[in-house]
């Protein structure tokens, strides 16, 4: 029997602050110490590729913004929503409207003040933007600037991750003086805690950070430097932090014996789940797709207990759900839907007129090659004829999000329920690549969206249950996200992301 996901409920955001009305007047308390001075230096798994904000990204890629850029609310390793450089914030009654009070002693590191109409300028710029990301804003009608310290952010429809985003990639600040100028693609002007040095760093290769002399809010962020370094080899990050040359940076359960015998510390928290991405439910590519009981015998066909086990080293927990743990849609009694049953599988198939299989194609993904080979047997098993095509590593996301392929293996990294709500089952969604729609989905999710408090909770825990019921996806397990670092440092994991953010660093005690 796959196994349920359990203790991480007091990780699960308050639906109160994330759906109601809510306001503070003073900054947000962080994760960090307060002890200050030294460098942090930071390995990434990618390199930097802008510092415009319109093309932030969630993940690895965060580390480089966050030094430089603020946003206008904060969020900790519990997930809770607090002020930044909002010191207010609250909803209307049917959460259409967010009306933001902002501080009045912030600058650009440019001599820029931060205003309403700075706040708005940056809004608009990233919603405009082409960035990955500009979906985070698309529910966003218009910018009101009602004084020179508040703005009112009016929505087309209720944003259920709209506080969040607004902590993170849609919420950081840039001078409005550099916005339209092209500029922030390599030189950012925020107000951060950081500035990017330029004399200290080499493209590719190392980027540094100084203290902000002028920052608010200097005591949150107890180190005088933060240096990165792109380092996309496993092994090199390992050997860099085994030599002392960076304080932490991530890995994977292969590496953790090898971590710890060399005196660093682990840190796990269940991240990104794997498993089959069936995209064509309605079998345009595939006509077998369109039938549920074919999608459902792909779920009991593949034992993720077992790829779990061997190819992860244990290190996770079976799941069924495309919702993290830490999301209000997770609902862990979902996780015994699909035991590994071939015997089963093969029932389905033979129910649903297939009894004698259907030939499907799915790509040999680079840096998935060992799960495919399992994937093909386990579906030949069952009489389902597979045949593969490679995909290189840099093609991997342009040809999976062209809808080339009916079905794929994928590790997808879950976070805010509305967040992969949009990214995943609405109609528009950009990994709905078939633009598949199904009626009695569709008023599921417009249900979760416009709930709040516990009927927010209940409403998209009901959506998961008919997405795992409805075998859109074939998950097999969510994986620990594994983080290394330094005798020397304290890294606060942070669920709903891969490393942990800026301020979740401090010098260990």
């Amino acid at each position: 029997m796959k196994r349920s996901i359990l203790g991480l409920g007091a990780l699960v955001v308050a639906a109160s602050l994330m759906l109601a009305g809510c306001s503070a007047g003073s900054p947000a308390s962080t994760d960090s110490a307060t002890s200050t001075g030294g460098t942090l230096t930071l390995g990434s798994a990618f390199d930097a590729t802008s510092w415009d904000t319109a093309d932030a990204e969630f993940g690895n890629r965060l580390q480089y913004m966050q030094p430089v850029y603020d946003s206008l609310l904060h969020i900790d390793s519990k997930l809770e929503i607090t002020p930044w450089l909002a010191s207010a914030f609250s909803y209307n009654d049917d959460n259409t409207r967010l009306t933001l009070t902002l501080r009045d002693d912030v600058t650009f590191t440019d001599g820029t003040a931060l205003d309403a109409d700075a706040v708005k300028a940056n809004l608009e710029h990233f919603a405009k933007g082409t960035g990955q990301n500009s979906i985070t804003l698309a529910l966003l009608s218009s910018v009101e600037v009602t004084s020179p310290t508040e703005v009112v952010l009016v929505l087309s429809a209720p944003d259920p991750a709209l506080l969040r985003n607004l902590a993170l990639v849609s919420g950081m600040m840039a001078s409005p003086a550099q916005l339209d100028t092209g500029s922030l693609k390599t030189t950012p002007v925020g107000s951060g805690p950081y500035v990017l040095d330029a004399a200290a760093t080499v493209t590719g290769s190392q980027y540094t950070y100084k203290r902000n002399a002028d920052y608010w809010n200097a005591e949150a962020f107890p180190y005088d430097s933060i240096v990165i370094k792109p380092l996309s080899d496993l092994t090199a990050r390992l050997n860099a932090l085994k030599a002392g040359e960076i304080d932490a940076a991530s890995a994977d359960a292969k590496s953790m014996a090898e971590a710890q015998a060399s005196g660093l510390t682990v840190g796990k928290m269940l991240g990104d789940w794997q498993g089959l991405f069936i995209v064509d439910r309605a079998g345009a590519k595939v006509p077998a797709l369109a039938d549920e009981r074919v999608r459902q015998a792909l779920n009991y066909a593949i034992d993720g207990d077992a790829i779990l086990k061997s190819i992860r080293l244990g290190e996770g927990e079976s799941t069924t759900q495309i919702f993290n743990p830490s999301s209000q849609a997770y609902d862990a009694s979902l996780d015994g839907a699909y035991p590994y049953d071939p015997k089963k599988a093969k029932e389905l198939l033979a129910e649903a007129g297939y009894a004698d299989g259907f030939d499907l194609v799915i790509p040999d993904v680079a840096g998935f090659s060992d799960l495919t080979t399992i994937t093909v047997q386990s579906l030949k098993d069952i009489g389902i004829r597979v045949t593969t095509e490679p995909v290189s590593a840099d093609q991997s996301i342009s040809k999976l999000i062209s809808g080339e392929y009916p079905v794929f293996i994928f590790s997808w990294g879950s976070s805010n329920a509305w967040q992969d709500t949009i990214k995943l089952l609405t109609p528009t969604a950009p990994w709905n690549m078939l633009k598949d729609q199904d009626p009695e989905l569709d008023t599921l999710i417009s249900a979760a969206q416009t709930a709040t408090g516990d009927d927010a909770d209940a409403a998209f825990q009901k959506l998961s249950a008919y997405v795992v019921d409805q075998a859109w996806f074939a998950p097999w397990y969510v994986q620990n996200n594994i983080y290394l670092s330094s005798a020397k440092t304290a890294a606060t994991m942070q669920p709903q992301n891969v490393v942990p953010y800026i301020w979740n660093y401090a010098p260990a005690s």
